[in-house]
């Protein structure tokens, strides 16, 4: 049994099943559509990176890293690179849907696959529940800009007024008034007006409800009809990104860059998670491979024009953010809102404000149109059942997946506050991400291929000894602090990835390996650990949920199985 966990799939059966359209036989030969090329994917990477992290969550990081935020982009743009640089090297040679699942399957084996399967399920799932909700309330303050006012108890979720009413009452009876705030006093609002009686009140979020129902129709009548209205949403926020760098620039005041550290470079690393979710889109276009014209060329193209066009406009907003106002205002939901407010510009917020709502709903769209290929894919190799590889025979769409996926995300956005979950949706991207750098490094070599990208090989055999040296001297002191305080089990995320830096040192030098692959898997391990400890645990709770379901259900309906019987 241990060796058949990790039975791979080569790269040749799976170009040959997908060719001779094996996951279609339960219905008609109905193939996907290749309707998408590299411009189309570029705009595709934008719409899923250009959304929440640049009108919501960039704040947050600004409040803790200051000015510096904008090097925490660099750095993890540089991270990204390093893995779609990766994911470009596979999705040429393996252009496929599926995305890092996949990729997976061909390098390491059915298990690891199944389990980066399981969790691209949760991250796609869980960032669309944050994303539909996040939207909502842009949307809500939109209409509130124009004198619409919706029932606040459809627009937020049971737990949080039940939460902010019972929290009400202890201040109210305590005298602590000053504490209640407005969003608490709104949220308690939603309980008092709300339908029902008792603990029953009709209370759920029905726009974060209804932007899911949309883009999932969208998503699932087709890849053209997808392409058009994305490239639509992305041209018009990219023009409103670039609006507000020039028409900011002109309020900087050079002396809100001083210091450009002001908490320090860990103060810069709390701000990783937020930052990362801006960037965790870019590998979703990855799973639109059997939908584009020339993948093995235009759908490398596409990951690296998208991660540098991003990584330009996230530095200079940051810039732009941190010079208008000091970054100790910028801890608030809407932070480009509020800082033209702050200098009087309240006509570009309301733009601004409808820049959000299209930037946000395009973020869903480009992961409503990922997680269903993820779900077809597995199901192609007898991991899910078959009816989630099921073709529309008219649309030339992942049919059944769409609409489960569908329900998965419309739901508990109608009843679930899932806002803060940032970290469990990077964790589970940056854990692709390693699989997908560490699985390159297993690839077989190829000759070369013409049309088909191939990443640049630099021996890491004496570069990969030297920078581990010197990050030992230089951080040397953080190293020791692991070993001291009263919550040491919360460093075991730092040991893991001394161990495995370590042990890929020692292998870059007795095997020359591949630099840019060891740098990414390096980096995106080491972006983990910073996360905080509870993320992990979560973390691992799915995985271990998700092995029960493999064990029970995959693994012996596994395609591979039933040939090897």
């Amino acid at each position: 049994m241990p060796n058949s966990l990790f039975r791979k799939k080569s790269i040749d059966k799976i170009l040959a099943d997908v060719a001779s359209g094996f996951s279609d036989a339960e219905h008609s030969g109905v193939h996907l559509k290749k309707e998408l090329r590299v411009k189309d994917l570029t705009l595709m990477g934008i719409a899923a990176v250009v959304g929440a992290g640049i009108f919501s969550t960039i704040g947050e990081a600004s409040f803790y890293g200051g000015p510096g935020v904008s090097i925490l982009f660099i750095l993890t743009a540089v991270t990204c690179g390093f893995s779609a640089l990766c994911y470009a090297e596979f999705a040429s040679r393996i252009p496929v849907a599926g995305s890092a699942y996949t990729y997976a399957y061909a390098s390491f084996g059915e298990l690891i696959a199944w389990i980066i399967g399981w969790d691209l399920l949760m991250e796609y799932a869980i960032g669309n529940i944050a994303v539909a909700i996040s939207w909502s309330g842009y949307f809500v303050n939109l209409l509130e800009g124009f004198n619409i006012h919706m029932p606040v108890y459809l627009t937020m979720d049971y737990l949080s007024a039940f939460k902010a009413h019972e929290q009400v009452q202890q201040l109210t009876a305590s005298g602590q008034l000053t504490q209640i705030t407005a969003d608490l006093k709104q949220a308690a609002e939603a309980w008092a007006t709300a339908p029902g009686s008792g603990s029953f009140k009709l209370i759920a979020n029905i726009p974060a409800l209804l932007i899911v129902v949309a883009i999932t129709y969208l998503v699932y009548i087709g890849i053209r009809e997808t392409k058009k209205a994305t490239n639509a949403m992305v041209f018009l926020k990219i023009a409103v990104v670039i609006a507000v760098i020039i028409i900011g620039f002109f309020y900087v005041t050079p002396a809100n860059w001083h210091p450009f550290l002001p908490n320090g470079f860990s103060g810069v690393m709390k701000g990783v998670s937020g930052v990362f979710f801006a960037y965790i889109g870019f590998d979703a276009i990855s799973t639109t491979a059997e939908e584009c014209e020339n993948p093995r060329r235009d759908l490398p193209r596409g990951m690296v024009y998208s991660l540098v066009i991003c990584t330009v406009l996230y530095v200079l907003v940051a810039l732009v953010l941190t010079g208008m106002v000091n970054f100790k205002e910028l801890q608030v939901a809407d932070p480009l809102a509020f800082v033209f407010g702050r200098v009087g510009l309240n006509k570009i917020s309301y733009v601004i404000s409808i820049s959000a709502v299209i930037a946000t709903a395009s973020v869903l769209l480009i992961f409503q149109l990922g997680q269903p290929r993820i779900w077809m894919s597995m199901s192609r190799d007898g991991l899910l059942p078959k009816a989630f590889s099921r073709i529309h025979p008219k649309y030339h769409t992942p049919s059944f997946s769409t609409i489960v996926t569908g329900f998965v995300v419309a739901v508990p956005a109608l009843f679930m506050n899932l806002t803060e979950v940032t970290n469990l949706t990077s964790i589970g991207t940056l854990f692709a991400f390693v699989l997908v750098c560490g699985g390159v490094l297993l690839l077989p070599k190829e000759a070369g291929v013409k049309g088909r990208f191939k990443m640049p090989y630099i021996n890491s055999k004496f570069i990969m000894p030297a920078l581990f040296i010197a990050g030992v001297l230089v951080f040397n002191k953080q190293f020791m602090s692991l070993f001291s305080g009263d919550d040491i089990h919360k460093n075991f995320p730092y040991f893991l990835f001394v161990i495995l830096a370590a042990a890929l040192t020692v292998a870059s030098f007795i095997k020359n390996l591949s630099l840019v692959p060891v740098l990414g898997l390096l980096s995106c391990f080491y972006l983990m650990a910073a996360l905080e400890y509870e993320s992990w645990i979560r973390f691992l709770v799915w995985l271990i949920i998700g092995l029960v379901i493999y064990f029970s259900y995959s693994y012996k309906n596994s395609v591979l199985a039933k040939q090897s019987n």
